[in-house]
């Protein structure tokens, strides 16, 4: 008399719930790669802007800061104060995160002078965690458009902030409300279609 299962063929004796889900274990990982893929081709197709994402910061007051001032630096040959809320206060200001070791934060720096010549807007800059000798040859080197600059050798500001990397940028009105945000560097269009509506409109308002 024969066992149990034994008429049956190899690949039918061989099957059961171990089979089943060594099965799901192998589909699984290619089924999460397939969705996500169809995540981020939706979102690359969806004509969105993912570097001005929205912040909950927006719309309120802007975090306090009492910076540390990045000793050495210099505009129009005067020192360049640290910066604190006395800093920005009642003026249109665009607050940039940047470091020397940032190579965005070097291609859009050029694009950061330009609006610092904008008499609206003051331009101030928290230097995230970088050494003063680089952030000092970085601004030697590519000029300084800052009226203000706090030092962040740890980060912590930038947590405050609630920045995602760097260079980010925060458009603060002068009664110190978080108008806009930018992820990443300026380019002529972010300019033109971003931070300039938000300007005239915090202009207007005021």
């Amino acid at each position: 008399m024969s066992a149990p299962g034994e008429s049956l063929p190899p690949a039918a004796r061989g099957a059961g719930p171990g089979k089943g889900l060594r099965l799901l274990l192998a589909v699984l990982p290619l089924a999460l790669f397939l969705g996500l893929a169809g995540i981020f081709w939706s979102q690359l197709n969806s004509g969105r802007d993912v570097s001005e994402i929205p912040s909950a910061l927006i719309g309120t007051k802007a975090p306090p800061l009492d910076l540390p001032p990045l000793e050495g630096a210099r505009l129009a040959g005067k020192p360049v104060p640290a910066l604190t809320d006395a800093a920005i206060s009642g003026r249109l200001t665009l607050v940039n995160v940047w470091a020397s070791w940032c190579v965005p934060c070097r291609q859009e720096h050029p694009l950061i002078l330009e609006l610092s010549r904008d008499r609206r807007l003051t331009i101030v800059g928290i230097n995230y965690k970088d050494r003063n000798d680089n952030a000092l040859m970085f601004l030697g080197e590519l000029g300084n458009p800052f009226s203000a600059i706090g030092t962040d050798p740890k980060g912590r500001a930038a947590i405050d902030w609630g920045v995602y990397g760097i260079p980010e940028s925060y458009l603060v009105g002068p009664d110190g409300t978080i108008l806009y945000k930018r992820i990443g560097p300026f380019d002529e269009k972010s300019i033109a279609e971003g931070l300039m509506p938000a300007v005239e409109k915090a202009l207007a308002g005021s």
